[in-house]
C-alpha cells in the first residue's frame, strides 16, 4: 500500500520516506504541494494506506488536508497522521475533530515514524480486508436473492398463465395494469425497490376470477344482480388464494386482490372501506385497472378514447379513486400514453 507523504520541505520529505523503507509493503510517496497530493489521494483512494501530512504549508495546511482528504469517497477509514510540535495541544484537539488518526512530534524520530507507521499500515490493511470480505459476501446475498426472486417471478407467471386460459386479454391486461403501476407508484415517491414488488404483486390482482364462471366473465352484455353478485367474489376469492403466503409479493398480491375494487367514497367492495382505510396498494391498482378497462375494448364495451378515459378519471378522484393516485397517474400521462400506444399497435 501507498504511504502518502505530504510536507513543504523536502529534507523533511526524504527523511521519512527513508524511515519507512523496512516496512513491508509500504510504498511511500511524497508531496511538497498539498494540493497535488490530493489530487493524488483522489486518483488513488484505493492504494493508499496512510497519509503523513504536516500541519504549517503555504495554500493549504494540515487540516485542511485532513478536511479534504475525509471529504473523499471511501477515505473515511483510511488512518492521517499529522506532524506537530508536542506543546500545539490546541491544534491537535482541532485535528482530531477535523479526522486526524494519530500524530508525530518535530523533529521527527525514525524510529517512532517506523512504529506508528506499521502499526496504522496493519491497521488500515485488515479493514480493506473486511471491507472486500463484506462485498464478496454481499455480492453473494444479491446472487441468491436474485436466484429466488426469480424463481418467485416463474412460480407467478404460471400462476397467471392459468389465469389467461379463462380471459383472451388477462395476459395483456396484467402486463398493461402493471406498467401504469410503476407510473402511479413512482410519482408517488416509492423507492424502486417498492416499485418492483408492486408491479409484480399487480400481476395477481384478478387471479380470483379462475372461479368466476366463463358464462359471466366473458358474457356480452350486461350481468344480472346475481350474475355481478358472483363476479364480485373474485376480490375475496383472490385473496383466499392468495393469503398465508410466507412471500413478500404475495402477500401485497393477497392484498391487492381484495382491495383493488373499493372505491374511495365507501361504495367499492368487498368491504366498503373508504379513503385511506383502503391500503395504498389497492388505491394504486385501482386507478390502473380501471383505465385499462376502460380504453380497451371487452366483451360488453367497446375501447374509450384515451382522452375519454383521462377525464372520467379526474371526474371520479375524490369518489371512486384516491385523488392523490389519480393524480401521480395523470403526470405521467406521456408514458401512459405510449404505453397505450404500444399496445394497439
Amino acid at each position: 500500500m501507498l504511504a502518502l507523504i505530504i510536507d513543504d520541505s523536502e529534507m523533511n520529505n526524504l527523511l521519512v520516506m527513508q524511515a519507512l523503507k523496512p516496512v513491508a509493503g509500504c510504498e511511500p510517496v511524497a508531496f511538497t504541494c498539498p494540493r497535488a497530493a490530493l489530487d493524488f489521494l483522489r486518483a488513488h483512494v484505493d492504494r493508499i494506506g496512510v497519509v503523513v501530512t504536516d500541519y504549517d504549508m503555504p495554500g493549504l495546511t494540515g487540516l485542511d488536508v485532513i478536511a479534504a482528504a475525509r471529504a473523499v469517497p471511501g477515505f473515511a477509514h483510511v488512518p492521517i497522521v499529522m506532524v506537530t510540535s508536542l506543546d500545539q495541544r490546541s491544534l491537535r484537539h482541532q485535528a482530531l475533530r477535523a479526522g486526524a488518526t494519530d500524530f508525530l512530534g518535530k523533529p521527527c524520530d525514525p524510529v517512532e515514524i517506523q512504529a506508528r507507521i506499521t502499526n496504522l499500515m496493519t491497521i488500515s490493511a485488515a479493514h480493506r480486508q473486511e471491507q472486500d470480505r463484506a462485498a464478496v459476501l454481499a455480492r453473494e446475498v444479491a446472487a441468491a436473492v436474485a436466484v429466488i426472486e426469480a424463481r418467485e417471478r416463474e412460480i407467478i407467471a404460471l400462476l397467471m398463465r392459468a389465469a389467461e386460459h379463462r380471459d383472451t386479454d388477462t395476459g395483456d391486461h396484467i402486463a398493461r395494469v402493471a406498467g401504469y403501476v410503476g407510473i402511479i407508484a413512482a410519482n408517488l415517491g416509492f423507492d424502486p425497490a417498492e416499485i418492483r414488488i408492486l408491479k409484480l404483486a399487480s400481476t395477481m390482482h384478478d387471479v380470483g376470477k379462475i372461479g368466476v364462471p366463463d358464462a359471466i366473465l366473458l358474457k356480452p352484455g350486461p350481468l344480472t344482480v346475481e350474475e355481478r353478485a358472483e363476479m364480485e367474489k373474485h376480490a375475496e376469492r383472490g385473496r383466499r388464494i392468495l393469503e398465508g403466503s410466507t412471500s413478500d409479493v404475495v402477500r401485497l398480491a393477497a392484498e391487492i386482490a381484495e382491495s383493488h375494487h373499493e372505491r374511495w367514497d365507501g361504495t367499492g367492495y368487498p368491504k366498503r372501506l373508504r379513503g385511506e382505510a383502503i391500503p395504498i396498494s389497492g388505491r394504486i391498482v385501482a386507478v390502473a385497472d380501471v383505465f385499462d378497462a376502460l380504453v380497451t375494448e371487452r366483451p360488453y364495451k367497446a375501447a374509450w378514447p384515451l382522452e375519454r378515459a383521462r377525464a372520467f378519471l379526474a371526474d371520479q378522484a375524490g369518489r371512486h379513486f384516491d385523488p392523490r393516485c389519480v393524480e401521480a397517474f395523470l403526470a405521467g400521462w406521456e408514458m401512459v400514453t405510449r404505453t397505450c400506444i404500444r399496445a394497439a399497435a
